[in-house]
C-alpha cells in the first residue's frame, strides 16, 4: 500500500520469484554517468511484502524501459538506512532522488541537503510530515485515508440492521508510517458513529506475514470472541489466516476479514472465501514515476499531489480479476 500505501524493494541482494524480489545491490553506489542519461537515486522501504516486491519490480522495469540510470537501495525498513542512501545520492550528484519513506517524520534535514544541492526529490507511495512543501516536488501514491474509509464503509454496510456488539481486531502497519496512520484513522472514522463496532485489540504487524500471524495468535488467545479482522495489508491478513485456521476457526466465516493491497495471494484468498473484502492499493507506480522524473529534470511544473487509480474487490470480482492480475 501501504500501504498504504504508494513503492517497493531490493536489498543488498534481491531475489526474483516467490516473496523475494528485484535485482541490484542496495549498498553499491557508483558515480553518475555522463552519457546523457538521467540518473535516478531511489531508496525503497524494504522487501516486507508482496506489494513491495511488485512495486520495486515496476520501478526497475520502468527505469530500464525509459532509459533512466537507476541507483537502487533497500532500506530494510530502517530510516537511518534511507537517510544514508539519500546522502550518498547527493554526493554522487544524481539528477533526481525518489524514495518511499519508512516513517513520516524526521526528513527535513536530509531533504534540505538535497534542496541545497539543487537535486529535486519525488515522494512515492508514502508521504512525509513536513511543514516545508518546497523540500520535494511532488508526491505520487494512494490516498491511505480513503483506503481506510472504504474498508470501514464495507463493514458498516455488511452489519447494517444487525445487532452488536461487533468485536474487531486490527493489524496495523509499520508504526509511524503513513499507510498505518491513515488506514487506521480512515477506518475508525467510518465505524465510530455506530457503538456496536468495538475495536478490542489493535497492534502493529509490521506489514509482514510472519508478524501478522504472530500478533493474530496473541489476539485469539486474549479474545475468545472476535468477529472481524481489519489488516492494513494483505500479507498480514494472510499470516492471520494461518493463525485463525490453526485455532480451529474458519477465516471469512467465523471471522470476517478486510485487507488492503490486492496482491495476487490476497486476491486468491478472497476468491477462496478466506478474505471477505479487499481495498486495492496499486504498486505499479513505475511508469508514472519515470514520467515525473523526466519532467522535474527538465524543470517542468508538476502537480504537488498525484493519486493512483484504484478500486475494491469482493469475492466474485476477485475471481474475475485473478486470471489477468499482474501482481
Amino acid at each position: 500500500m501501504i500501504l498504504h500505501r504508494m513503492s517497493a524493494v531490493v536489498a543488498g541482494v534481491v531475489l526474483l520469484g516467490g516473496a523475494m524480489a528485484g535485482c541490484g545491490n542496495g549498498n553499491q553506489v557508483s558515480g553518475g554517468t555522463d552519457d546523457g542519461k538521467i540518473t535516478l537515486g531511489f531508496s525503497q522501504v524494504g522487501a516486507e511484502s508482496g506489494w513491495r516486491t511488485a512495486n520495486t519490480k515496476s520501478i526497475q522495469d520502468s527505469a530500464a524501459a525509459a532509459g533512466v540510470d537507476l541507483k537502487f537501495a533497500d532500506a530494510q525498513q530502517k530510516q537511518e538506512n534511507q537517510i544514508k542512501a539519500i546522502r550518498s545520492y547527493i554526493a554522487q550528484k544524481v539528477d533526481v532522488i525518489a524514495f518511499s519513506p519508512v516513517v513520516e517524520t524526521g526528513w527535513d534535514a536530509v531533504l534540505q541537503e538535497a534542496k541545497a544541492a539543487n537535486i529535486p526529490v519525488i515522494l512515492t507511495d508514502r508521504a512525509v510530515d513536513s511543514q516545508d512543501k518546497t523540500l520535494y516536488k511532488t508526491f505520487i501514491g494512494s490516498d491511505f485515508v480513503v483506503e481506510g474509509q472504504k474498508a470501514g464503509d464495507w463493514l458498516v454496510k455488511e452489519y447494517e440492521g444487525k445487532s452488536g456488539p461487533v468485536n474487531i481486531v486490527q493489524l496495523e502497519g509499520t508504526t509511524g508510517s503513513a499507510p498505518a496512520n491513515d488506514r487506521k484513522s480512515g477506518f475508525e472514522e467510518k465505524i465510530k458513529a455506530d457503538p456496536k463496532f468495538k475495536i478490542i485489540a489493535s497492534q502493529t504487524g509490521k506489514f509482514t506475514r510472519a508478524d501478522g500471524k504472530e500478533v493474530m495468535e496473541a489476539f485469539l488467545k486474549a479474545n475468545p470472541k472476535i468477529d472481524v479482522l481489519y489488516a492494513h495489508n494483505d500479507d498480514m491478513g494472510l499470516g492471520a489466516i494461518e493463525a485463525i485456521e490453526a485455532a480451529g476457526k474458519k477465516p471469512g466465516t467465523d471471522i470476517k476479514i478486510i485487507t488492503v493491497d490486492a496482491v495476487k495471494d490476497g486476491m486468491q484468498a478472497l476468491a477462496d472465501g478466506k478474505i471477505n473484502y479487499i481495498v486495492e492499493c496499486s504498486p505499479l507506480l513505475g511508469p508514472q514515476l519515470m514520467d515525473l522524473v523526466k519532467k522535474v529534470k527538465a524543470g517542468e511544473q508538476v502537480e504537488p499531489r498525484i493519486l493512483t487509480e484504484e478500486t475494491t474487490f469482493t469475492r466474485e470480482q476477485a475471481k474475475e480479476a485473478l486470471p489477468t492480475r499482474k501482481y
